[in-house]
């Protein structure tokens, strides 16, 4: 008969997490070094520790499992994501959006406008990772052009990108959160807007701000990018298609990963019309390597020389490690244990609606996942929630503003790293930038504590 698996204590849940966070903030912050060897020092001290508590090798293999299958789909949808990056910069779409930016865009409003346009298209889409891997690119090329600081570039087309994520009904962090909570979608995203709309407008006051303050464009630079794209590139308006496909796409309820590759599709096709002698060999070089940009321009051959499958093979690695270290924590009985006691303690509105924020905040941290960071929080919350007479949709809005938004400033999270290998911008160094992110749960600590648009269940209150 197989023995039972032991059981973890509040005070030992506590110690453990204190210990893995204090190993990976002085390797990541303390020394500097990118996560993946923190992290992987974090899990054999956790190894060894469950081996001492009496766990069975089965018990931890599976939680390698366990965490790992939970990233399969995001990780799958990240290699799609750097093949299609090849092909448009190759088929002239990224170039082609960069140019029309440089025409369209006010230098003297490029970050707000920036934020504006990747909110809208986001919206629109349901999905910021689209958003950041495909018009993020362009408008950091622009961006980087016109000598602006990349960090911030970055911050704003991330903060606009996370506003349509969580504001859009087709985002899959925003059906998850009105799902695991009991609430309705239309219901969730109008109550998510008291904490979604503040943060939006701070935001693009600060982004007014810091454009105003980082100085004058250089708009020699601009007109050199612009002729050498013009001359290397094929820019086109026919290069609207894909953006549009991804549009009718998502409007029409198709997943993420047939959309992209009807997208990689059509761009390729794109790609032999305007290149008919490209040809297989080429187009598999391409898809699997990423596009190199060889314009003799070396700013506009970095920005360019990026996609690829390989290209995305490190942030899968990071991603696998930090997954397979959350799927331990929980499947040890670690995360429950701190989690669910926390839950039965909290006697007002305030501290519930903080709890959870903070509680999300953590499973990001620890255990990497954007959809784990709502889910474990609503297991742990939901019923406490109603025996408080508060309604599903504030632990909805709560769930998004600790969860969906924060694992965009995690370096080891499944979004941070993505869009550190995409913008090719490290996390610790657009965080403090992504001003949505940062917000969202300031404001919704707020509602909690002052009360206001907190709702609740009608027939207990």
């Amino acid at each position: 008969m197989e023995n039972e698996k032991p059981k973890v204590s509040v005070l030992e849940g506590i110690i453990v997490l204190l210990i893995m966070i204090v190993m990976m903030s002085f390797g990541v912050i303390g020394l500097g070094i990118s996560p993946e060897l923190p992290i992987l020092v974090s899990i054999l001290l956790l190894v060894f520790w469950a081996k001492f508590r009496g766990f069975a090798w089965d018990d931890i293999d599976e939680g390698f499992v366990v965490g790992v299958k939970n990233g399969i789909v995001p990780l799958f949808i990240f290699i799609l994501i750097g093949s299609l990056i090849a092909v448009w910069i190759a088929s002239g779409v990224i170039p082609s959006l960069m140019v029309f930016g440089f025409h369209l865009i006010n230098v003297n409003w490029f970050l707000p406008s920036i934020f504006l346009v990747c909110a809208l298209v986001g919206t629109a889409i349901g999905s910021a990772f689209t958003v950041i891997s495909t018009l993020g690119i362009a408008f950091m090329g622009i961006g980087i052009t016109m000598g602006m600081n990349p960090a911030m570039i970055a911050g704003a087309v991330i903060s606009g990108a996370v506003f349509g994520d969580k504001s859009s009904p087709l985002s899959a962090t925003v059906n998850l959160a009105s799902a695991v909570a009991g609430a309705d979608l239309i219901d969730h995203i109008k109550n998510l807007m008291w904490s979604t709309i503040p943060a939006m407008v701070g935001s693009f006051i600060i982004f007014v701000f810091l454009n105003h303050s980082s100085g004058s464009a250089n708009l020699g630079n601009v007109s050199k990018t612009v002729a050498t794209l013009n001359a290397h590139f094929n820019i086109t308006f026919w290069a609207v298609i894909p953006i549009a496909l991804l549009l009718i796409c998502a409007w029409s309820h198709i997943p993420t990963i047939p959309t992209l590759f009807i997208n990689i599709v059509v761009s390729s096709i794109l790609l032999f019309i305007e290149h008919p002698h490209f040809g297989i060999i080429k187009l598999n070089d391409l898809i699997l390597n990423g596009f190199v940009s060889k314009t003799g321009n070396k700013s506009v051959d970095v920005l360019l020389s990026r996609g690829g499958i390989s290209s995305m093979m490190g942030t899968i690695a990071l991603i696998m490690i930090a997954l397979a270290f959350g799927g331990l924590l929980m499947h040890l009985g670690i995360i429950d244990a701190v989690i669910t006691p926390l839950a039965k303690h909290l006697n007002t509105d305030a501290k519930l609606i903080v709890s959870v924020i903070f509680t999300a905040i953590g499973v990001n941290i620890f255990v990497g996942e954007q959809f784990l960071s709502e889910i474990l929080p609503a297991n742990a919350f939901k019923g406490v929630f109603k025996k408080a007479g508060l309604a599903p949709v504030a632990l909805s809005r709560a769930l998004e503003d600790g969860g969906t938004v924060i694992n965009y400033l995690v370096p080891w999270g499944v979004a941070g790293a993505f869009i550190s290998a995409t913008l090719n911008v490290p996390a610790s160094h657009f965080a403090p930038f992504v001003f949505l992110s940062i917000l969202s749960p300031v404001f919704s600590i707020l509602s909690a504590v002052t009360g206001i648009k907190i709702k609740h269940i009608k027939t207990t209150k």
